[in-house]
């Protein structure tokens, strides 16, 4: 018996990993007849080097994933899915895509993208989709 999912959530950053996972969600959310929630989480630790916290850095940062999202949001109803929610939140993206994100919205499978973060990255910040299977209580895939 195959699995049929209700609510599908992917990471969008705009890497060609994420694109990837993407166009495999809109495959999935059409079979399912599926909700897709489309996400970006901007990680705080990205203003840690700006010396005083410029709301205008945050703001714009924020404007241009909100685009990002709506492009994707586009091309998905483009692609036939009527259901498609979006947001944009700061925050950790290991957190608010493995545990907070998915419970508020109900997610059963996560989709993302394979790590494009180099070993010498991956040592010192941790890769987001490792963290994700780790902790998330739902199905996840992670396309390459």
């Amino acid at each position: 018996m195959l699995q049929e999912y209700k609510k599908i959530m992917v990471g969008i950053d705009g890497s060609v990993e994420s694109t990837n996972a993407f166009d495999r969600a809109l495959a999935v959310a059409k079979r399912n007849d599926a909700e897709l929630l489309l996400v970006n989480i901007i990680d705080l630790r990205a203003f840690q080097s700006i010396s005083t916290y410029d709301t205008m850095v945050a703001e714009d940062t924020k404007k241009g994933a909100e685009q990002l999202i709506a492009d994707f949001a586009e091309e998905a109803k483009k692609a036939g899915i009527s259901k498609i929610k979006t947001r944009v939140e700061f925050g950790s993206p290991k957190v608010m895509m493995s545990t907070t994100l998915p419970k508020e919205e109900n997610v059963d499978l996560i989709m993302i993208g394979a790590t494009g973060l180099s070993y010498i990255e991956r040592l010192f910040i941790g890769s987001v989709a490792q963290y994700i299977v780790t902790h998330a209580k739902c199905d996840i895939l992670i396309v390459r």
